[in-house]
């Protein structure tokens, strides 16, 4: 495991980078990755000489891959786990949002899941190549995410956020949940049971 920080912030005469450094895990964002993001922006926005600010993955093989999965098992366990780690991500990503500088993101690699949203809450996205991963064999979890993409597909007045929020917890409290969880640590293929 490296000592070095999962995210970095550099400056190059008027760019501003924030590279997310974690090649050996395709860059997967963590805790530590969020806490670190509004110090960063913070520094990068009030910087008179940075003009644009750009996010890229370090290494060739990701931008970003999504969430740090090995840290679902101690800190993201359970909804009141997972609470707190969007609270903190939150944070990171209104960092982000509130910056008034351009901001572009350089892909290269995979862009999954949450790698996806930073993208998408940048102002410009170049990409060299990319891939998509899809979850297989989760049944209960894809169906709440299923209802969920559903739900949030309606109209804004039409949606039901009390259905949305117990949808998203039933995701996250799930047997198979859990077991994807163990699985992923312990190198093997999960057993889910539709629970």
């Amino acid at each position: 495991m490296s000592d070095a920080p999962s995210l970095l912030m550099e400056k190059d005469g008027p760019i501003g980078w924030i590279i997310f450094n974690r090649p050996e895990k395709r860059n997967a964002v963590g805790v530590e990755t969020w806490e670190l993001m509004p110090k960063y922006v913070q520094d990068l926005a009030t910087d008179d000489a940075i003009r644009v600010v750009i996010m890229r993955g370090a290494g060739d093989k990701a931008f970003v891959a999504g969430a740090d999965i090995s840290q679902f098992k101690d800190r993201r366990r359970n909804m009141a786990d997972e609470e707190e780690y969007r609270r903190i991500g939150a944070r990171g990503r209104d960092a982000i949002n509130a910056l008034t500088k351009p901001i572009l993101a350089m892909i290269h690699g995979y862009c999954v899941g949450g790698g996806v949203a930073i993208a998408i809450s940048c102002d410009i996205r170049i990409a060299a190549d990319y891939a998509l991963m899809i979850a297989k064999n989760a049944p209960l979890t894809m169906r709440s995410a299923k209802a969920s993409v559903k739900e949030l597909l309606r109209p804004t007045a039409e949606r039901d956020l009390q259905h949305l929020e117990k949808l998203i917890a039933d995701c996250f409290n799930s047997e198979d949940y859990q077991e994807g969880v163990r699985a992923f640590a312990e190198k093997r293929r999960p057993q889910f049971q539709g629970r």
